[in-house]
Formats: C-alpha cells, structure tokens, sequence
C-alpha cells in the first residue's frame, strides 16, 4: 500500500505519494513525477478536479473544452510511443480517466446526474431506473401518446419544437435549484430532461421513417 503524506499546517494541504518509478514524493494530482518525470496513474478524483474546474451545474463550455484539449495533447499516446510498456499503459490508463471526466461534463444531463452523486444523490437516471413520480411519469405518457398521434412529419416537428424548449426550460431548472442547492427540485428536473431527451429521439426516428 502507497504511504500518503500530507503537508500543510492547516491539514488541508497537498497529499504526496510515492512514484511508481523512482519511489519520490510526488503531489497526488500531479500527471509526473517531480523528480524523474515519469507519468503517474490517475488517482482517484472527482471529474471536475480532473479537468481543473470548480465543482458546479454552470460550467464554461469553451473552458471546458480548452482544459481538456490541454491534457489530451500532454497525453497522446505519440508522447509515450518509444516509453517502456508499463508508462504506456499508465499513459492510456490517464487517458481513459481524461475522456470519461469530459464525457461526463460536456454532457448537462449527465453532469448533473453526477453532481447530484457527489452530494450524496442517487438519481434514477444514474441507475437508469423506472422513475418513481407518478406526476412525471403521467406527462411522459401523455406526450408518448401525442408522438403516437402524430401522423404527419408537421405534426411531428411541431412536438419536436414544444419539447426542446421543455428541455430548455429543464436546463434553466437545473441551474436555478443547484444555485439554491435544492437537490430535491434538481432531481425532479433531471428527470424531466431525461424524458424530454427520449422523447425526442423517439420524434427524430418516426420523422426519418414518415420522410423515408
């Protein structure tokens, strides 16, 4: 087991551990050892952390974007072609972990999902449960069965128009209950995205096969 230390007076400073290669400290987010460079695991972290962003629903896309860019081209795997098989792999293993923060953050329903699980909120959406609001659930089912209706690619597009903004509104929900830290509302409104999202698919596919 790796000895973690820690520095900082006031208990909350950096944490070392050791190099895998040359067994020296090395702070436990840092991508390389600070003395012989060597590329270090993942580590366990949350995505925010990951990607240099303060925790939070409101994130700067083109900040966002920009970070992992940044960490995507300090670990191609063209820097570690002619590396030993071990450093390649923990380069992958760094790379993996980079896609899977952005591929979580980039997404809003899926950033939220993960939001809430960082402050203890297990959503249906994460365990891709049947939702337990009778409400919500009898709205989905009504607009299923106006999609059912629907016999005309007009008709389709105008369902289509009324849901995207529902979604937008969902979005808007979102933000306003984690600002007021109302998990509760929050949840509600990631769920409602969710099926707002499923609802449009389902447009999107009996368009093409009305126009096809």
């Amino acid at each position: 087991m790796a000895v973690v230390h820690k520095i900082g007076g006031d208990g909350a400073g950096t944490q070392f551990v050791p190099c895998w290669s040359c067994k020296g400290p090395v702070a436990g987010r840092a991508l390389f050892c600070h003395t012989c460079g060597a590329i270090q695991p993942p580590g366990v972290t949350d995505h925010f952390t990951r990607l240099g962003m303060a925790p939070g629903f409101d994130l700067d896309d083109e900040k966002l974007e920009k970070q992992y860019l940044g960490f995507q081209r300090v670990l191609h795997p063209d820097r570690f072609a002619a590396k030993p098989a071990k450093e390649r792999a923990i380069a992958e293993s760094q790379a993996v972990a980079l896609n899977e923060a952005y591929g979580v953050l980039d997404d809003p329903l899926k950033r939220a999902t993960y939001l809430l699980q960082m402050k203890g909120v297990i959503s249906e959406v994460a365990e891709d449960k049947t939702v337990s609001d009778p409400a919500l659930l009898m709205e989905a089912m009504e607009k299923r069965e106006a999609l059912s209706d629907a016999e005309s690619a007009d008709a389709i597009e105008t369902l289509m128009a009324n849901e995207a903004a529902s979604a937008i509104q969902c979005l808007s929900d979102i933000s306003r209950a984690f600002a007021d830290d109302d998990l509760e509302a929050a949840n509600r409104a990631v769920l409602r995205l969710k099926y707002s999202r499923k609802l449009l698919e389902e447009a999107r596919l009996k368009r093409a096969a009305l126009e096809s």
